[in-house]
């Protein structure tokens, strides 16, 4: 299909806002990290320990600006977008070392951190301290896979759609939305009340299919489970129908009404989260729980991979020349973290990490193939536990140990959130490949027990301590290293 005159109206517009970007980058450098994955894989957790490992000094021995002394002051600023909500750091914060001891909320909407970082070149010839303004855009991954929108017409969705809903691991949760798409004619008039509860039945489908233990992934529209402002608004009024191929439905009826709704949701919310936001990103990194999809089984690890596919391929990747730094920038690294390494012993660390390379291998080689770099790491953004080796019978057994939050049940004693427990947590295994066709069959052993934040103490000056990670040191220096020596 040739592009129209509102794609060349679009793309102008991106090029206008990047060439001002990059024009007040000029005086000050800047580097615009997007942060995003997919429900519950821990978005707000990691920029908190993120700013705070910079503002605090947390032990980082691979972020190499930061171990050679480099870094002289690192402080917060007010954010580039007055329109935007700013991160609230700070509550996050006081929520995860505060006496309550608790995960904060979610991420349901964009939102902004300004951290500026003084430092000191590492070359001989650049003397005296420079500057880099790192801005932080944090938003669900949910909208991401809406991007994928923007190149599919109003059936090309509603087939792909339906024909996730009849899948055999969603069709149980999606019975109520089949039904009732069963007993409409979509090529006549309906009214209000009946597009409402259609969209409603679809969005319940898309909740179902969600939670454990299906743990799908690839689920949009995204503001259908993550809405922001958009809750209760009429642009969120609309479903796939089940369409014969080429139809072409009359004015006035279920399917027209349908289609145009859609095509709304894609020019009035899709478009401009692309334009403002997403096309002027520097960096991102891609946030990912992958032991719960292999927890879940093969179904819901294919889901994944075609999900971090699609976020992929939603990406402006490729090594920005001169001119395209100005006008059109692209993502030059994007980095897929497997979160909640904390629930495994280091042994099985390196083996996170290959099963979610093997996720990401297409999206990855496509990356690079454009010149952009693309990487993968396992990582516990706050740790909330600690290793131990704990005895049972003659044998010496590798455990993890925390707290439980309340209400977990293990080896049928449920915990109260205030004692602590021994895990042990199983392996994976060496063959990322076999863990990946066996997820959710074979028993390697492992469990997953949700745990509050570890306790830390107060510094001298009356600020939460640091926090213990694993790996966001490797995680900083791929993301900044380059752009602080």
């Amino acid at each position: 299909m040739p592009p129209s005159f509102s794609d060349f109206a679009f793309e102008a517009r991106i090029a206008a806002q990047s060439l001002a970007d990059s024009l007040g980058g000029l005086a000050r450098p800047t580097l615009r990290l997007g942060v995003t994955g997919l429900s519950r894989s821990g978005k707000t957790v990691f920029i908190t320990a993120l700013v705070h490992a910079l503002l605090r000094g947390a032990r980082l021995p691979v972020f190499r600006a930061y171990a050679q002394g480099r870094i002289r002051k690192v402080t917060l600023e007010h954010q580039p977008d007055d329109a935007v909500p700013r991160f609230a750091y700070e509550e996050h914060l006081a929520a995860l070392s505060g006496p309550d001891r608790r995960w904060p909320e979610s991420t349901s909407r964009i939102a902004e951190l300004r951290v500026v970082i003084e430092y000191e070149s590492a070359t001989s010839w650049r003397s005296g301290p420079r500057t880099l303004t790192l801005d932080i855009v944090d938003y669900p991954g949910e909208w991401l896979l809406d991007l994928s929108l923007l190149d599919k017409s109003y059936a090309e969705w509603a087939a792909e759609a339906v024909a996730a809903c009849r899948s055999p691991g969603r069709l149980e949760g999606s019975q109520p939305f089949l039904d009732a798409l069963a007993a409409l004619d979509p090529f006549k008039p309906a009214g209000e009340d009946a597009a409402r509860r259609l969209s409603e039945l679809f969005r319940q489908a898309l909740k179902a299919a969600r939670v454990e233990p299906l743990s799908f992934s690839a689920l949009p529209p995204g503001r259908f489970l993550m809405p922001g402002d958009l809750e209760g608004s009429p642009a969120l009024t609309f479903s796939p129908l089940d369409l014969p191929p080429g139809a072409e439905p009359p004015a006035g009826s279920l399917a027209a009404t349908m289609a145009r709704r859609y095509e709304a949701y894609r020019s009035h919310v899709v478009r401009p989260f692309f334009r403002d936001h997403f096309a002027r990103l520097d960096r991102q990194i891609v946030l990912v729980d992958a032991m719960a999809a292999l927890n879940a089984g093969p179904a819901a690890v294919s889901d994944l991979e075609k999900a971090l596919d699609d976020v992929l391929l939603s990406f402006r990747t490729g090594r920005n020349t001169m001119l395209s730094s100005l006008l059109s920038p692209r993502i030059d690294r994007v980095l897929f973290a497997a979160t909640k390494a904390d629930h495994l012993h280091h042994t099985s660390h390196d083996r996170l990490e290959k099963v979610l390379a093997l996720l990401v291998d297409r999206a990855r080689r496509r990356a690079e193939g454009l010149g952009a770099r693309a990487d993968v790491v396992a990582i516990a953004s706050i740790r909330a536990t600690r290793e131990a080796q704990v005895r049972q019978g003659r044998d010496e057994l590798a455990a993890i140990v925390g707290t439980p939050l309340a209400g977990e049940v293990i080896g049928g004693e449920r915990f109260d959130g205030t004692a602590e427990a021994a895990v042990f947590p199983g392996e994976l295994p060496e063959d990322a490949a076999k863990a990946l066709a066996e997820a959710g069959v074979a028993d390697y052993g492992l469990r997953f027990v949700r745990f509050r934040p570890p306790s830390v103490a107060t510094g001298p000056d009356g600020q939460a301590g640091v926090l213990p990670h694993i790996r966001l040191d490797r995680t900083l220096e791929y993301l900044l290293g380059d752009r602080l020596t």
